[in-house]
Parts: C-alpha cells; sequence; structure tokens
C-alpha cells in the first residue's frame, strides 16, 4: 500500500515540474530580444521587433477569440489612408497558413476575417477560398469573414465558396465615384459603387451577409449617405476615423502620406450624428480601433499599435499563440465594450437572403 501512495505521489510531482517546465519555456520565449525565423524559401528578414515596455506586458493571455488576418499585403488601389500597406509581399504557403490558424482556433480562436492588402488578389482569389473552406468546413469555426474592396470578386466565387463564408465586408468610403478616385479607390473605368451593388445582389442570391466598411477622412466627412445606406441593407455599416500609423501611412518610411486625410474627433461625431438613423451603424472611433483588434500579419504575427506603429511579436507558428499573443497589445476589455462580439455566424441570423 506504502509503494501505491509513494507511486502515485511521484506521479502528481512529474505533472508539477512538467508543468513548471511549460511555464518557464514560455517565459524565456516572452523575455528573448531575438526574433525567431521561419524556414520557409523567400522569406525577408525583418529587423528585430521593438518591444512593448515592461509596464506595459501583461502576465495573463488574452483570449484570440476574433482575429484579423491580413494574410498579404498587395492591393490593386492606392488608397491614400491606407494603415496596411504593401511594404512587403510576402505569403505563406498554404498550408503553413492552415496551421497557423489552427493553433489559433486550439487558443480560442471563434471567429477569423480575413484581410490584406487586396485578399482577392492572391491566386485570383482561391487563396483565401481555400482558406475560408478550411476555417467552416475542418475546423468549424462560428464565423468566418473577409474585408474586400470588392474588385477582383467574381460570381464563380460565390458559387464555389460562398456556403462557407459568414460574411464579406465591401470597403466603400463614397457613393459618388470621384470622391472614390480621389481617395484612391479607383480602378480604370470600372466604377467602385455599382460594383457594390452587384456584390450585395450576390451575397443575397449565395446566402451571404453582407456588410460595409467606410473609413470616415476629409474627402467624405460632409457626405450624407443615409438613403444609399439603407437601400443597401447591409448587416453591419462599420464608420472607422481615419487613423495614422508610423511607418504605414505617416512617417520618413511610411509608403502614404495620409495626414491630408485626417478629421478632428468633432468632425467623426458630426458624421455620425448625420447619420444616427441608420440602425445597422456601428462607429469606430481612433482610440476604439487603435487597441481593440487582434491583427496578424502576414508572418502570423500579432502586430501591437499601442505605440502609434505596428511593432510586431514573434511569430505564432515559431513560439505559439501563447507566447506572441502577451505582446499584441489587444485590449479585451475594449474590444467586449466596442461591440466586438456579435451574432456573427450567419446561422445565428435572420436575414432576408
Amino acid at each position: 500500500m506504502h509503494l501505491g501512495i509513494l507511486g502515485r505521489l511521484l506521479s502528481v510531482g512529474r505533472a508539477v515540474l512538467a508543468a513548471l517546465r511549460g511555464r518557464l519555456s514560455a517565459l524565456c520565449w516572452s523575455l528573448t530580444p531575438l526574433s525567431l525565423s521561419l524556414s520557409l524559401p523567400g522569406r525577408r528578414r525583418d529587423p528585430p521587433p521593438r518591444w512593448p515596455r515592461e509596464q506595459e506586458w501583461d502576465d495573463s493571455s488574452p483570449t484570440p477569440t476574433s482575429v484579423n488576418y491580413h494574410f498579404t499585403r498587395q492591393c490593386n488601389y492606392k488608397c491614400g489612408f491606407c494603415f496596411h500597406t504593401a511594404k512587403t509581399s510576402f505569403v505563406l504557403p498554404l498550408e503553413e497558413a492552415k496551421r497557423g490558424l489552427a493553433m489559433l482556433k486550439e487558443a480560442g480562436m471563434e471567429k477569423i476575417n480575413f484581410s490584406g492588402g487586396e485578399p482577392f488578389l492572391q491566386d485570383r482569389g482561391e487563396f483565401v477560398g481555400k482558406l475560408v473552406q478550411f476555417c467552416k468546413q475542418d475546423l468549424e469555426l462560428p464565423s468566418v469573414s473577409i474585408v474586400s474592396n470588392g474588385s477582383l470578386i467574381r460570381e464563380r466565387w460565390f458559387k464555389k465558396y460562398g456556403e462557407y463564408l459568414d460574411i464579406l465586408a465591401i470597403s466603400c468610403d463614397s457613393f459618388h465615384e470621384d470622391v472614390n478616385v480621389l481617395i484612391g479607390r479607383g480602378q480604370g473605368k470600372k466604377n467602385h459603387v455599382e460594383n457594390l451593388h452587384k456584390l450585395r445582389q450576390w451575397c443575397r442570391e449565395y446566402a451571404v451577409a453582407f456588410k460595409i466598411n467606410s473609413v470616415i477622412n476629409r474627402f467624405n466627412v460632409e457626405e450624407d449617405m443615409n438613403e444609399q445606406i439603407k437601400a443597401l441593407n447591409p448587416v453591419r455599416w462599420k464608420v472607422f476615423q481615419c487613423l495614422l500609423i508610423e511607418g504605414e501611412n505617416t512617417g520618413e518610411d511610411a509608403l502614404r502620406e495620409a495626414e491630408k486625410f485626417v478629421i478632428s474627433d468633432e468632425d467623426f461625431e458630426q458624421f455620425l450624428n448625420r447619420h444616427k438613423d441608420v440602425s445597422c451603424l456601428v462607429p469606430e472611433s481612433n482610440q476604439k480601433m487603435r487597441d481593440s483588434y487582434l491583427i496578424l500579419d502576414e508572418y502570423m504575427r500579432f502586430l501591437n499599435c499601442r505605440n502609434g506603429r505596428k511593432e510586431p511579436s514573434k511569430s505564432i507558428l515559431d513560439v505559439g499563440v501563447e507566447a506572441a499573443i502577451k505582446f499584441s497589445g489587444f485590449d479585451e476589455k475594449m474590444f467586449l465594450t466596442r461591440g466586438g462580439k456579435y451574432v456573427w455566424s450567419k446561422a445565428d441570423m435572420k436575414l432576408d437572403w
């Protein structure tokens, strides 16, 4: 009997030691200043990230409930205020991207949003289509969404992948085509607004929830969009205040100069007041937006925007989700306060498709 008790005590001791080793390993990863590199062909070596100050670190890891994966920075538009610009052309191999998404699901991810750049540029939409199908069919995520400028989406994509997509968000900053061209949302003879209505109809036909994203800036802040938004009837109209990010759309090493697009908080509030009767309106000021999104870049690194620029963690593919997310700067309380968690599965939406 004594030997049996001793054996159980030894088993418990081994379990405790294993747990302590795991915690120590995670701590070592979080303290090391060196950034591991993915052993992938063609990977660009980036400078070591500038980590948040020690007082900003948090021993507890937030849950990656909703993740925005910017798997590409390449885009066919040139929006002057863009805050995720084409600084690299890197895209993870499909299987590596799937591995990272499975890790996020294991860590508690319920919603994935694919963005860019323009997500439909890669393999003419096949890349994002395969990721959408994987996340819905294999990972069984409650919500899978895409943010796109809509210019490259074809009906055949809906026929092949529409059943796996919960929400399609199309960026539209103005219902005047000349304003869209001024902003940089123009592509030859294509009409951005006309294309928006075509995509709205496809979403109805293929049972995909339709959403609109608008960035309010100096060129559209006086516009009245009430009539057009109500006619399109999206499930959500996300309205962002133009945001400056060092190294992306402002500063010496930036690819954009967004200062001329910036509006004041008062200007933003006036725009919101003008559209207060739009029931699907979801406003997001700079304060709400900066720290309340979990942003994953093309290397699957979380981007910390707390210091006004995007400071990357190590890749989750190298160190795991728990170690990487500590450096994300993610404010989980603000995420919930801004309404980041909502009815986001089309199976739960009562929609007239």
